[in-house]
């Protein structure tokens, strides 16, 4: 007979005036892979549209942040629909770059197209940042995030949340403007 134990870290949740940011749940996949296999949502995000594979991997990949790092991505729900429309949150993605970002959390932001334009990642990101303020302080000095140069939205919700630029640098061979924040 086998015994499996399972401990998984808890996700905060937080909310905003109009989202919850809340941990993925296997019932977002379908969701997730509309965002994510959209090419208005791939065009800065590595150029090409997700498979379902891709986004379940993602998603996998969000819940594991939590369990080895004690930060992540939460799932953003807008509060009015009760649909899931975005992810925000913390990544060390392991990016091979120069300056090198590995060890240090990097906040991202992705929204699907119904969601653009309603203020909702600034809000998100906001809310995850009070949150790492509050609990990443004690570990990190610093917070990243890398934006392709032609996303004006994404580069206005960076400077908007307190990021400032440092430099421009590559990523995949393709531009990026690498911001840091102090926390």
């Amino acid at each position: 007979m086998w015994l499996f134990l399972f401990m998984a870290t808890t996700i905060p949740q937080l909310e905003t005036d109009r989202l919850w940011l809340r941990a993925h749940e296997a019932k977002d996949l379908e969701r997730a892979f509309a965002m994510w296999s959209d090419e208005r949502v791939a065009r800065f995000i590595g150029g090409k549209p997700s498979t379902r594979q891709a986004s379940w991997s993602r998603l996998m990949a969000y819940r594991g942040h939590w369990d080895y790092l004690n930060f992540g991505y939460w799932a953003v729900v807008e509060k009015s629909s009760g649909l899931y429309i975005g992810d925000v949150g913390f990544a060390d993605f392991k990016r091979e770059m120069a300056p090198s970002i590995e060890g240090q959390p990097e906040m991202g932001w992705v929204f699907s197209p119904a969601a653009h334009g309603k203020g909702y990642a600034s809000e998100a990101t906001k809310s995850a940042m009070e949150w790492g303020h509050r609990v990443l302080a004690s570990r990190f000095e610093n917070v990243v995030c890398i934006v392709d140069p032609g996303n004006l939205p994404s580069l206005r919700i960076a400077e908007k949340n307190g990021f400032v630029k440092k430099q421009t640098t590559h990523y995949l061979g393709e531009p990026v403007e690498l911001f840091s924040q102090s926390l």
